[in-house]
């Protein structure tokens, strides 16, 4: 018997009065589940995406749960100006930083025998140089204060091989190198940086782009015999944000029965 998904979860202020940024935080994957439940635990949050559009839906939207509209600033982490756009437009909001959440990743499929060089470096561009450019971004805001806390969103993919995925595995697995370097330099500064390595999370677009059998067979794989929702990733985050985890950093955690 496969057990349902539990009750979705009550907030417990966990992130009161803590400025909270999410990238990717458009449609609905774990990147808008985040801001949704960082806002229920008491953030002030602000969304980012590279769609424009999804991104105006994302604040509507919030705005109708939470009853208070997010900040939305369109941004492309490939690009290092846009990236300093969205951190400046942070400060100019709120006067300060307190939890980033490095959430912008791009899959895909491709055997390595047949990958171009244009798959590889769009997908090592987005997961891993994004992550890159937001952590940098971050810390050089935080560490001068003394505090704050970054969360970025690799994969069990960085840690467990699986066929077509190459590129996405070397850039999750660089996420995970990333954190755990970025936590050695940012902890004498009161910093943490941590990472979440999601499974499997069911959304729309995953199940859009995604054939039933291999959803099928990686729905199998997991303990529960489901895939995660969303939000059960997000709470992981909120965890990781909040002040229940300040001795974590260079962390990653897996939110699934998957780790090697």
């Amino acid at each position: 018997m496969i057990p349902p998904p539990p009750p979705y979860p009550r907030p417990h202020g966990l992130l009161d009065g803590k400025v909270t940024l999410v990238t990717a935080a458009a449609g609905a994957g774990i990147g808008y589940a985040t801001a949704r439940r960082c806002a229920e635990e008491g953030a002030s949050v602000v969304i980012s995406d590279r769609h424009e559009r999804r991104l105006g839906e994302a604040a509507d939207a919030l705005a109708e749960l939470t009853g208070v509209r997010p900040l939305a600033v369109p941004c492309d982490v490939t690009s290092e100006a846009q990236v300093q756009e969205l951190f400046e437009a942070v400060e100019q909001a709120h006067g300060r930083l307190d939890v980033v959440v490095n959430n912008a990743g791009l899959g895909g499929t491709a055997r390595l025998v047949d990958m171009t060089d244009g798959q590889w470096d769009a997908v090592l561009g987005v997961t891993l140089t994004g992550t890159m450019r937001c952590t940098r971004a971050a810390l050089r805001l935080m560490v001068p204060r003394g505090s704050g806390v970054i969360v970025n969103n690799s994969s069990v993919i960085g840690w467990r091989a699986q066929e077509g995925q190459s590129h996405y595995a070397a850039a999750k697995a660089g996420v995970m190198a990333l954190t755990r370097c970025a936590a050695v330099e940012a902890a004498p500064h009161g910093v943490r940086v941590n990472a979440v390595a999601p499974s499997l999370a069911m959304h729309p677009f995953l199940a859009k782009v995604t054939s039933d059998e291999l959803l099928a067979e990686l729905t199998a794989r997991e303990a529960f015999g489901r895939p995660a929702e969303p939000w059960e990733v997000a709470n992981v985050i909120v965890f990781l944000a909040s002040d229940y985890s300040t001795y974590m950093t260079g962390e990653v955690v897996s939110v699934s029965s998957r780790h090697p």
